[in-house]
């Protein structure tokens, strides 16, 4: 979707500043944060792509001025309270009320380790041959959906070649929206600079993204 979080290509917040020495967390709360939002996608009611979806249909003023788990609790409060696991008053109020749905997977704390090891895998076996092969030249859609999406605004509508044929993975944009899960062919496609950014970009730069089969048309 079209929204803050889309910072590619976008002029004026400055440059990346690194923090030396960056600790893993910034305060306990952090901890907690990623904890409960660990313990909440493993009971299975929404993809990591619908969360995400959330995440970036934050209003833009309050995206960009949230620190990281603060954007991760405000979404993850979200998610709860539309998949019926929590409501907008219990949140006011910070009291349980009766009625509430109740999950059907409850992840213990001694299978968190092994979870988080495990990973989770979205490589899914394709029902049809791959449409581009390396080499071939593409172009990006240009579209404007209103759900996450992994195209970002600065690489629609442009020409590239693809790189790499990944295999076929979970396409992000249908579980965005909560539908049942579908897969596509996945490719790195690389650009040239000034395809990106126009006549001022280096010659020599190049980037690479990763797109998915319905991102691309032959160019």
């Amino acid at each position: 979707m079209n929204s803050a979080h889309d910072l590619g290509g976008q002029m004026g917040f400055g440059p990346v500043v690194p923090e030396p020495d960056e600790p893993v967390f910034h305060g306990d709360w952090e901890k907690r944060v990623l904890a409960i939002n660990v313990a909440a996608g493993a009971m299975g009611a929404w993809s990591i792509d619908e969360i995400r979806h959330h995440r970036e249909s934050l209003p833009p003023a309050q995206y960009l001025s949230a620190s990281y788990y603060e954007i991760w609790l405000a979404a993850l409060d979200k998610v709860l309270v539309k998949h019926g696991f929590l409501t907008s008053a219990e949140l006011l109020s910070g009291k349980p009320a009766p009625g509430r749905r109740e999950p059907k997977r409850v992840l213990k704390g001694e299978e968190v380790p092994a979870v988080l090891r495990r990973g989770f895998p979205y490589e899914r076996e394709a029902k049809a041959p791959a449409r581009f092969t390396v080499g071939d030249k593409v172009r990006t859609v240009v579209m404007h959906p209103q759900h996450h999406t992994r195209l970002p605004r600065y690489a629609r509508g442009k020409q590239g070649v693809i790189e790499r044929v990944t295999g076929c993975h979970v396409f992000p944009d249908t579980g965005a929206q909560g539908q049942a899960e579908t897969a596509q062919w996945l490719y790195t496609v690389v650009f040239a600079g000034p395809e990106l950014w126009g006549r001022d970009g280096d010659p020599t730069s190049t980037v690479s993204i990763e797109a998915w089969e319905s991102y691309l048309e032959p160019a």
